[in-house]
């Protein structure tokens, strides 16, 4: 089998892991040290593309604009690898732009919470909470990539990655209660309508909920570009759709001024479905990590560099599951039965190496190898009373 580190008696059997690709990129691409302050090659540490398919910069102004507002009925997932890649992890800019834009995300929420207080509307209440649970996400997220960083030992044999699955739940949590929350209220007031007062304030706060998710963008954006962050850069365009979330406060706001008294529970609603639609995502992606799932596409590839792998004669089981925001693969090839002890191995670290170009964020493989055999023996036979009816 082939693993991750030296072999404690002479000469490194896994260099080929430790270095680049002898063109000096990482294999997708990129510069080696793409992401990394100090320019070390980052090849076990590839940025996964953020599941955001859609063109923010084509189609005119319109496009653009329309694209934005459907954001604000069916929003972004605030699925937790989605938070940080490893550029953000391991540039101290990047952290410091994630703490510092969810700060102002928290003094948005304090101070539309106080406008909340004073004016009575459930609109910008839904949209309080709705930057509230935003900025909350980071304290679970911050903690969990600390532990995510302390050493295997002998009792977390792989580590604290999976510190960041109950992170999720907790950020799941808190979408939850601001969600039911934020229905309620709006429910109470469609039940017994009341007047919204100080109009002005709240339209105050909803530009505020705007500029300040606005700048968060721009922020996120602008660093998230500097330091090569993917997450960050899309992190930055979903606060700016999230802007426009508040800006419906304002048509709230408009609507009472006119005399509708619904129109403030109305819209109120109208974020409440927004945060559901967050939290389906949200507890979905938690729910598949717990369950160790990973997307079939990431096999398929596997497979395909496994079987291009020169001397892999065939491939047996190949596994996957995260640990954290990492990959771990446990895979079976089948080699020629001549070769050595030496030989096998050796093909078995290529098999690895190749695995690790080849797939986005797969820190390690454990690959084992099988020896071709004549039609009808079973290498394994011995094995065979401990599988599962």
């Amino acid at each position: 089998m082939a693993g991750n580190h030296p072999h404690p008696h002479g000469p490194d059997r896994h260099a080929p892991l430790a270095a680049g690709a002898p063109d000096g990129h990482d294999g997708h691409g990129d510069p080696a040290g793409h992401g990394d302050p100090a320019g070390h090659s980052s090849h076990h540490e590839h940025p996964h593309p953020h599941p955001h398919p859609h063109a923010h910069g084509r189609g005119g102004w319109w496009a653009r604009m329309w694209h934005r507002v459907g954001h604000v009925v069916v929003p972004h997932s605030h699925e937790t690898v989605d938070k940080v890649d490893a550029a953000m992890e391991t540039s101290r800019e990047g952290m410091r732009t994630l703490w510092l834009s969810l700060g102002v995300l928290g003094l948005t929420c304090a101070v539309q919470a106080v406008i909340v207080v004073v004016s009575g509307s459930v609109a910008l209440l839904g949209d309080a909470l709705h930057n509230g649970a935003d900025a909350l996400t980071a304290v679970p997220l911050g903690i969990a990539f600390v532990l995510g960083r302390r050493a295997a030992n002998r009792r977390y044999t792989y580590g604290y990655g999976r510190a960041e699955d109950l992170a999720g739940i907790a950020i799941v949590l808190t979408i939850a209660v601001s969600s039911l929350l934020a229905a309620y209220e709006a429910v109470d007031r469609l039940l017994h309508p009341r007047e919204v007062t100080h109009l002005w304030a709240v339209a105050l706060a909803a530009v505020a909920g705007f500029v300040g998710n606005e700048w968060v963008a721009r922020y996120r954006i602008r660093t998230g570009r500097r330091i090569g962050s993917a997450a960050l850069v899309a992190d930055g365009l979903h606060a700016r759709t999230d802007g426009f979330t508040s800006l419906a406060v304002l048509l709230g706001a408009g609507g009472a001024a006119l005399g509708w008294r619904l129109a403030d529970p109305l819209i109120g609603l109208l974020i409440t479905a927004a945060i559901l639609m967050v939290l389906r995502d949200a507890a979905r992606e938690v729910y598949r990590r717990l369950m160790d799932s990973v997307d079939p596409a990431l096999l398929d590839t596997a497979e395909r560099t496994l079987r291009a792998v020169d001397g892999v004669r065939g491939i047996g089981q190949v596994r996957m599951r995260w640990i954290g925001h990492s990959l771990r693969a446990e895979a079976e090839i089948v080699v020629d039965s001549t070769l050595t002890v030496v030989q096998a191995h050796a093909l078995a670290v290529a098999a690895e190496h190749a695995l690790i170009h080849a797939v986005p964020r797969l820190t390690a493989a454990t690959v084992h190898t099988d020896h071709t055999t004549s039609a009808g023996t079973d290498p394994h036979a011995a094995l065979a009373h401990h599988s599962a009816a």
